[in-house]
């Protein structure tokens, strides 16, 4: 059975309250239970996890070697800055989903991803719907690592996907560079 972490990053203890003509009014405790509902569904296992300390979810990605095959992250406001957060994920072997509630393209200049170039991929804009294509992400990811991996070693890191893309300019696309120098 694949294992999935999800963790939410900073505020997302608010969701619900906070600025709900940008998020939504379905509150993290409902996302919860629509990601263990999802899951279950598909007979796979889903932790969530959420946190305001930076440390605390490097921490939780540190810990998520060998436990779970894939992990679908918010990180927030710490996708705009965090480059301890992109070194940690960068630095283990379990594939990341990052996921947003907006599309933090069509939002302020400083909203770019700082963990894009190190996550399998991005998935934003969508509310709740976010999250659970995520985790359906995740799953085929594990999915595929499970038969690409019949022995049952750790797949994580036998899956084949293509990389995540870097660019010369530290992994912003010259969209984001541009984006950035806007005053």
């Amino acid at each position: 059975m694949a294992k999935v972490l999800v963790i939410h990053g900073p505020n997302l203890n608010l969701l619900g309250q906070r600025q709900p003509d940008i998020y939504g009014t379905t509150t993290l405790a409902e996302i919860d239970r629509r990601l263990v509902a999802l899951a279950r569904a598909e007979g796979a296992g889903v932790d969530t996890y959420q946190s305001n300390h930076e440390g605390a979810i490097i921490d939780r990605l540190h810990a998520a070697q060998g436990r779970y095959d894939a992990i679908v992250l918010n990180a927030g406001a710490l996708t705009h800055y965090s480059y301890s957060l992109r070194d940690a994920i960068a630095g283990i072997p379990v594939p990341v989903i990052e996921v947003h509630l907006s599309n933090i393209h069509a939002r302020e200049a400083f909203r770019i991803s700082v963990i894009a170039p190190v996550v399998r991929g991005q998935i934003g804009g969508f509310g709740v719907d976010s999250y659970l294509l995520g985790l359906r992400a995740a799953l085929a990811i594990a999915a595929r690592a499970s038969h690409a991996d019949p022995g049952g070693s750790d797949g994580a890191a036998s899956v084949t996907d293509e990389p995540a893309r870097r660019t010369p300019s530290g992994g912003a696309s010259p969209r984001q560079r541009a984006r950035q120098r806007r005053p």
